[in-house]
């Protein structure tokens, strides 16, 4: 199937700046789903369309050798066949209803927009390859399946830890709301933080002390059994008083914003921005091999949680050598629970296989070790805080000094896009972009998804910013700036939400829409073209395996929904196999296949 033409706002950029794919062309083809953020973000970078009736995405030019990319949800015969599906079967269902306490699907595309970025990662991969001289993939495949395991890979790696979780997983989370029917997100890292907003409120004391660790652990878990009593106490309060109890105790709250206030001021601007530095002097290329397209690049990293660590975890995949800067002692979060062998299985998910430097970046001396370090690599990665950066003397402009042909990569929260944004985080910039209205159908309330969507999505468009980066920087001899944010992944994935708005349609999907059936023993999910015919059967006194016989029969396609992530090891739907690491802890299959 081809795909529609791309819609987005016009965006004005410099007359003249380059581009990394400025003179290439492209073909695009394959599900609709899966090659709208092919086609938007090849266009972005400079491509041009040649031909939209493609059977399959295909890019060259300007001395490019042709890379082609094959975009599909899953295996042949895995019964993968939309976005329902695959929700299904790689447990991204499971752990986006852990707040609900039963399995729901993510009403956007979610796992479809990430296999189109990954797909775009692939081609930049094996056309950076090209440009230094090696010899990159000529073929990049993505499917939906492994997209998913790898939205799920922190959630898979605790599930099979050697301990369990630090806290219960149990249904519950914010939003919360004010006495005056305002629904807001709460965000603070600081357990002093989460009790000084509380006891202004009037909230019990065990009351705080009980919802501290399952608010913090939220990230971890998809899930926040906080008191109900919190919840009370909010509905006691307008919401000028709980953002004067936020201030006061140095927490933030952001009212959930509606996907109509999002389109009204959304300025179409891209998901990354590309700015030349000095100009530098590439170092040659070493010989690489189509599997390990970034073989010879070396990537410093200063990456904290998961969006820039995530960034750095895939082109470590591609061949990239990956040096973490931590903090003297070690990153803390190699130990948040549940371990493997000592260390933490979510650090392992996102950061095994780098080499690490121990660097106090308060210290003098430690900062000038850090610009010693840079001056040997090909990328500078990070997303410290707003201004720490500038702050350190280690922005762009400093270390483009030590090193003209560094690429400088900053994943960040709002691109200082939009004006008196709260904290750059998850559940805070789902809240702001009306992101917590779309993930829920029609009928629900809304509230940010607690699987990290932004997260994940927003490191995947940082790896997709540093390989735009390197091609850049081949094809102009300039060092470069990029910028990557969880806004720019927020309006990745609403674009056809806010495109409907725009028409004047229903933005969410209608009541119940990806919601799984019950049967016996499990649930199994529709696709979206059968969910309304599935749901004149009743299944909730069948087996799973006789429910999805029955609905085949009556040529519904349908898949059975993995509750138990420890499933995923032996599920033989999945295209590609998950193995154990040296410390035991789950991987998933790498999100390419190069060829």
């Amino acid at each position: 199937m081809a795909s529609p033409a791309t819609t987005h706002h016009a965006v004005r950029r410099p007359l003249g700046v380059p581009r990394p794919l400025d003179a290439l062309r492209f073909d695009i083809g394959g599900p609709t789903a899966l090659t709208r953020a092919v086609a938007d973000h090849l266009s972005r970078l400079g491509g041009r369309v040649r031909n939209a009736e493609s059977g399959e995405i295909a890019l060259d030019g300007a001395g490019f050798t042709q890379v082609t990319a094959r975009a599909a949800w899953g295996a042949p015969g895995s019964g993968i066949e939309d976005e329902a599906t695959a929700q299904a079967a790689t447990g991204v269902m499971a752990v986006h209803g852990r707040r609900h306490g039963a399995p729901r699907g993510i009403g956007v595309d979610y796992l479809a927009t990430a296999t189109g970025v990954l797909a775009v990662q692939g081609l930049l991969a094996a056309l950076v390859a090209q440009a230094r001289g090696g010899s990159g993939p000529p073929h990049v495949g993505v499917t939906t399946d492994r997209a998913g395991l790898l939205a799920v890979s922190q959630y898979l790696a605790a599930s099979g830890a050697d301990e369990p979780e630090s806290v219960d997983l149990a249904p519950g989370g914010p939003p919360f709301t004010s006495s005056d029917g305002v629904v807001f997100e709460l965000e603070t890292l600081d357990p002093g933080a989460w009790a000084d907003f509380w006891r202004p409120l009037g909230a019990p004391a065990d009351a705080i002390r009980a919802g501290w660790r399952p608010f913090q652990f939220r990230y971890a878990t998809a899930c926040a059994s906080i008191p109900t009593a919190l919840h009370t106490v909010t509905r006691t309060h307008p919401l000028e008083r709980i953002r004067q109890a936020a201030r006061d105790a140095g927490a933030e709250v952001c009212p959930l914003h509606t996907l109509a206030e999002r389109a009204k001021e959304d300025d179409g601007a891209d998901p990354w921005s590309l700015r030349l530095l000095r100009p530098g002097a590439p170092a040659t290329m070493p010989p690489t091999s189509q599997a390990r397209p970034l073989e010879g690049i070396t990537v410093l990293e200063a990456g904290r949680r998961i969006q820039a660590p995530l960034a750095a975890h895939l082109l470590g995949i591609l061949g990239a050598r990956i040096v973490r800067v931590e903090p003297p002692g070690g990153d803390p979060l190699r130990g948040m629970p549940p371990a493997c062998d000592g260390v933490s299985a979510r650090w392992l998910a996102l950061n095994r296989g780098k080499e690490a430097v121990e660097i106090d970046i308060k210290s003098p001396g430690d900062r000038r070790r850090l610009r010693e370090l840079t001056a040997d690599a090909d990328v500078f990665l990070h997303n410290w805080a707003p201004g720490k950066a500038a702050e350190l003397e280690l922005d762009s402009e400093h270390l483009a000094a030590v090193n003209p042909s560094l690429v400088y990569a900053y994943t960040g929260g709002w691109a200082d896009r939009i004006a008196d944004a709260p904290m750059g985080t998850d559940f805070m910039v789902q809240a702001r972009t009306g992101v917590g209205e779309a993930v829920h159908p029609a009928g629900e309330a809304p509230a940010p998804s607690l699987m990290t969507l932004l997260d994940v999505l927003g490191g995947l468009h940082g790896t997709e910013a540093v390989l735009a980066g390197l091609l850049l920087r081949e094809r102009t001899g300039h060092g470069v700036r990029v910028d990557s944010s969880l806004l720019g992944a927020a309006d990745t994935l609403l674009a056809p939400v806010l495109d409907r708005v725009r028409r004047g349609h229903a933005p969410r999907p209608p009541a119940g829409f990806r919601h799984p059936l019950r049967t016996s023993d499990g649930w199994i999910a529709p696709s979206d073209s059968c969910a309304a015919a599935a749901t004149a059967y009743d299944l909730s006194g069948m087996c799973t395996e006789d429910a999805l016989h029955l609905l085949r029969s009556h040529g519904l396609t349908a898949s059975a929904v993995t509750t138990d992530l420890s499933d995923l090891q032996h599920d033989p739907r999945l295209s590609g196999s998950i193995s154990r690491d040296a410390h035991g802890a789950p991987a998933v299959p790498d999100p390419w296949s190069l060829a």
